[in-house]
C-alpha cells in the first residue's frame, strides 16, 4: 500500500509514524512549547531525527473547547515554520520527508502547499468551500478525519446510533466526495477521530473494530497520543501517558493502522518495529 504526498511515496506495508508539531499557545499536551518559530522547527526537525516519516504542523488549537483563531494569526504561527523546513531539507540531504499542515481553512491549506507542504490534514475532512478544490489541482496527500460538532461543543454529550459504522459511512461519504472532485485514491487518508465528538465508550469502541475499517480500502491514520481516553482509563493527567500511548498505538497498528499521529516519536518508532517484525 502506497501513499502519495506531493513528490513524496510512503510505503504503508509497515506503520509509519506522524510527528506533532504545535504552533499553539493553548494545545491540550504542549501548547505554548513551541509556539516561536525558531522553537517550533527545532522541534520538528528533533522529531525528523527520532524517526518521523511525516511532521504535522498546527496553528490552531483543536482540543474541546478551544479558541478559534484568525486565518491571519494561523498563517502567521505555521507559514515561517514550514518555510524554515523546506529551507533546513534544502541544505541538509540527510532529512528530507513530508510536512503536512493540520488546518481546515482552505486559505491556510493554499498558503502551506505553496510554501512546501506536500500534505492536508483536515479535521472537517474538506468540508469547507473550496478546500477540495485546492487540494484536487495540487499534489498533495490528505487526511480526512470525522469530527462530531466543533471543538467547541464536541464533547457535550456525543451521540451515534452506532459509532463504528455511523463514522464509517462519514468516511465513505467524504472519500468519495474527495475522488469526485478529482483526488487520487492513493493521495487520501482516512481518521476515525479519536476524541473528537466521543466518550470514553466511543472510542474504545472504535479502537475495537479497528479492523472493519479494512472495508473503505483506504490507509487509516490514527491519533491516540495523550489523549483524555487514555486518562479516563489510567488516572493520569495529559504529561503522564507516554506508557498509555505507546500501548494505544501498538495496538491500532496491530488492527490495521498505517500513519499513527503521536508527540513521542522516537519510543513510538522503537514500539512499532517490533510491531513489525513480529506481525
Amino acid at each position: 500500500m502506497q501513499f502519495t504526498c506531493g513528490k513524496f511515496q510512503l510505503d504503508l506495508t509497515t506503520p509509519r509514524v506522524m510527528g506533532i508539531v504545535n504552533v499553539t499557545p493553548d494545545s491540550f499536551s504542549d501548547g505554548g512549547k513551541f509556539a516561536a518559530t525558531n522553537l517550533a522547527v527545532e522541534h520538528a526537525l528533533k522529531l525528523a531525527e527520532e524517526g518521523a516519516d511525516i511532521l504535522d504542523i498546527g496553528g490552531e488549537s483543536t482540543r474541546p473547547n478551544a479558541t478559534p483563531v484568525s486565518m491571519q494569526e494561523e498563517l502567521d504561527r505555521v507559514i515561517p515554520v514550514i518555510e524554515g523546513l523546506v529551507k533546513h531539507f534544502k541544505q541538509d540531504k540527510q532529512i528530507n520527508i513530508p510536512i503536512s499542515i493540520d488546518t481546515y481553512k482552505p486559505q491556510v491549506m493554499q498558503a502551506a502547499i505553496a510554501a512546501g507542504a506536500s500534505m492536508v490534514n483536515d479535521i472537517r475532512a474538506m468540508q469547507e468551500e473550496n478546500a477540495l478544490q485546492i487540494v484536487a489541482k495540487s499534489r498533495v496527500g490528505v487526511c480526512l478525519m470525522h469530527m462530531q460538532g466543533t471543538p467547541q461543543s464536541m464533547q457535550q454529550n456525543p451521540q451515534y446510533n452506532d459509532v463504528v459504522n455511523d463514522v464509517k459511512e462519514f468516511l465513505a461519504a467524504r472519500l468519495q466526495a474527495s475522488i469526485h472532485e478529482g483526488v487520487a485514491k492513493n493521495r487520501i487518508l482516512l481518521d476515525p477521530g479519536f476524541g473528537f465528538g466521543k466518550t470514553r465508550e466511543h472510542n474504545i469502541s472504535l479502537l475495537q473494530n479497528l479492523e472493519s475499517f479494512a472495508d473503505l480500502d483506504q490507509p487509516l491514520l490514527v491519533g491516540l497520543s495523550r489523549k483524555s481516553v487514555l486518562g479516563q482509563v489510567t488516572g493520569n493527567d495529559v504529561n503522564a501517558r507516554l506508557y498509555a500511548s505507546i500501548a494505544a498505538s501498538v495496538l491500532a497498528a496491530q488492527k490495521g493502522a498505517r500513519i499513527l499521529r503521536v508527540h513521542d516519536v522516537k519510543a513510538t518508532v522503537e514500539a512499532l518495529k517490533i510491531v513489525s517484525a513480529i506481525l
